[in-house]
């Protein structure tokens, strides 16, 4: 599989599908390697005169502690592909399986940044701002009851899109 770079204008998706419906690949660096986990949440836009994409992840999360180690991360698109390997990167830690052996994925890297080569669209990010979302914050009083009984709150992740890859 080959990829080719495009420029983030070039982007022909539909953000709101590409986070729900499909979902999608966080993928941090993890020693040599890197780790996938599953997202639903987050966004695209622009902010500072950049464009950027947001992601979240909770501090019980394996993909925490490695985000908090590295500058960039890659985001894997798969659309409704390969639906097995992403419920098990969402179902299944990195502590204790290593989910690309497990899901037959592959590293690839380019400048850096290291992402999966079967994703049919590849999101190469730079951190630039990180922030813990505190209950205090909430507006809307049943968004926390719902999603976080516990009082385990994400933590956002901006990064600027640096480069973006597409299978050729």
């Amino acid at each position: 599989m080959s990829m080719k770079e495009i420029s983030f204008e070039q982007l022909q998706m539909n953000p709101f599908a590409f986070m729900k419906k499909d979902c999608f690949l966080i993928v941090a660096p993890d020693g040599e390697g890197v780790n996938p986990m599953t997202a639903g949440w987050g966004s695209f836009g622009v902010l500072w005169n950049k464009p950027v994409l947001s992601v979240v992840v909770r501090p019980q999360r394996y993909t925490y502690g490695l985000m908090e180690q590295t500058d960039t991360y890659t985001i894997a698109y798969f659309g409704s592909e390969n639906r097995d390997a992403i419920r098990l990167c969402g179902s299944t830690s990195g502590r204790d399986t290593d989910k690309m052996k497990a899901c037959g994925f592959t590293v690839g890297e380019v400048d850096g940044y290291r992402y999966i080569e079967q994703a049919q669209m590849v999101i190469c990010c730079r951190k630039i701002y990180v922030q813990d979302m505190k209950p205090e914050c909430f507006l809307d009083a049943q968004l926390m009851a719902q999603n976080y009984p516990d009082n385990d709150f994400h933590r956002f992740y901006v990064g600027e899109i640096t480069k973006v890859l597409v299978q050729e």
